[in-house]
């Protein structure tokens, strides 16, 4: 009788096994490896992740795949926005990506910071863990801070963004350009405009290198205004803290996911109350820039509040609108409901004359309008009312509802808006600029005018979204105006 020949597998380890199942979670995503690889250059702080950081990932993966040549990336700052892009991202390419031969240029407003993240990412391609999934030999003899190289010609390179000469890269990394003091420099702006148009593309090795500008807005000329209204191609991911809908972030790999506006960006790291300990340290200025991404020149934006004057009556012979914009959530981050109260007075002045303004869920919002518009009639007699229409068939039937059931008996109508807030509101700002919009003193001026300074870039936009449509309504048929003297302004 045969005796059966027992076949023996061998098989490797299991910690062999581990590594590969690793190995090929990584290669897959670029996110997979941040996280992995967080223990490294991080090694006391726990990980907090959001769906922010995974879209600069797939951003950065559309790079490395050769879709994207340039990249816009603006984000508040403290997003792992550096870490990312010029520690993790580069390591990414060269190890778990196969792609050793990439050479990277990376540049910021100071040396010291380009070598800071030269530095980290030299640590991790030289880490155990990495060594041993991706092993990756770096020269001796190119192995300085500021610049190291491995043996398949990829390097790691970092000087100071003024500088940029010598080197030629497959990646260009910009990040941040310019300090807050250099946003606040006619002259800094310009040296840094001049060397992104003029040094910067020369330093890309070919027409497959791709150049990435990652940074928080700090001027309207910053570098990425430069890019915004040069219309130069790039890919633009914006994330501002607070979610804009008006200006929610559309790219060919991603759709920015918040429905709510204020709804934060990364609550995982920056929960509310940091966030409005944020805003309320840098301020109105720093916090449009930096957070929401959307620079005010300083001392207002669309509208400055030295435009504004005061009367302490209003005139007789005055023709009144109420503008109104219109919310229907109680949630104090949301947009509020708003109804400012606008009189042409007989000399052609515009004078806001009331604003209300309440967070208010449905049916609240039902009784301020009535409320409202039976108190203006008593105060003022015969008061136009015009109100935001939403879009389709739930607009006309919420329309047809208010009018119907609310404000029976009140000469108020629902149109369409067109264009986006800012568009609107120019027409009230060029008249406030002019000189000829006032404000009936009152107890509300002081909440008007901060919103105002800051619009559009500030935190809530519903009294000037309201102010335009008021303005819209009351100039539909009356030429407008020169501005008119005889009443205090304000300095």
């Amino acid at each position: 009788m045969m005796k059966s020949k027992r076949i023996e597998l061998s098989l490797p380890p299991l910690s062999e096994i581990e590594r590969e199942i690793e190995r090929r979670a990584c290669k897959r995503s670029l996110a997979e490896f941040a996280k992995r690889a967080w223990h490294i250059l991080e090694p006391a702080t726990p990980l907090k992740w959001g769906w922010a950081l995974d879209a600069i990932c797939l951003h950065l993966e559309a790079v490395s795949r050769g879709e994207i040549k340039q990249l816009l990336m603006n984000v508040p700052p403290g997003t792992m926005k550096s870490l990312l892009t010029g520690v993790i991202w580069p390591a990414w390419e060269w190890g778990p990506l196969g792609q050793p031969e990439k050479r990277f240029l990376s540049t910021a407003h100071k040396q010291d910071l380009a070598i800071r993240d030269n530095l980290k990412c030299r640590r991790l391609i030289q880490s155990e863990w990495y060594q041993s999934r991706w092993p990756t030999a770096l020269t001796t003899d190119q192995n300085a801070k500021t610049k190291f190289e491995n043996d398949k010609t990829g390097f790691r390179e970092a000087m100071a963004f003024k500088s940029m000469t010598g080197s030629r890269g497959d990646r260009v990394i910009l990040d941040d350009p310019l300090s807050a003091d250099d946003a606040n420099s006619d002259a800094e702006l310009l040296a840094a405009e001049r060397t992104f148009l003029e040094a910067l593309p020369t330093r890309v090795n070919n027409e497959d290198s791709a150049i990435v500008v990652i940074m928080q807005r700090l001027h309207e000329r910053d570098t990425s205004g430069l890019i915004i209204t040069k219309g130069l191609p790039y890919v633009h991911l914006m994330l501002p803290m607070r979610f804009e809908a008006e200006r929610r972030c559309v790219t060919p790999y991603f759709t920015d996911p918040r429905k709510v506006d204020g709804e934060l960006l990364f609550p995982e790291r920056f929960p509310k109350a940091q966030v409005e300990l944020l805003e309320r340290t840098l301020g109105g200025y720093a916090s449009a820039g930096q957070l929401q991404q959307r620079p005010v020149p300083r001392g207002g934006g669309l509208f400055k509040r030295s435009w504004f004057g005061t009367v302490k009556a209003l005139p007789t012979g005055c023709r009144f609108v109420r503008g109104w914009d219109l919310a229907a959530t109680e949630d104090e981050e949301a947009a509020a409901t708003a109804g400012i109260l606008m009189a042409l007075a007989p000399d052609g002045r515009f004078i806001i004359a009331n604003a209300v303004r309440e967070q208010l869920g449905p049916m609240g919002v039902e009784r301020l309008l009535k409320a409202t518009a039976e108190q203006d009639r008593t105060n003022h007699g015969q008061v136009r009312g015009s109100y935001p229409q939403d879009p389709g068939q739930a607009g006309k039937a919420q329309a047809q509802h208010i009018l119907r059931h609310v404000l029976v008996g009140f000469d108020y109508h629902f149109s369409p808006e067109t264009g986006d807030k800012e568009t609107r509101a120019l027409p009230l700002a060029a008249q406030a600029e002019a000189g000829n919009v006032f404000l009936l003193e009152g107890s509300w001026n002081e909440a008007f005018l901060s919103e105002a300074e800051g619009f559009p870039m500030g935190k809530w936009k519903d009294q000037i979204d309201a102010a335009s449509r008021a303005f819209t309504e009351l100039t539909a048929k009356v030429r407008a105006p020169v501005a008119a003297s005889g009443a205090t302004r304000r300095n």
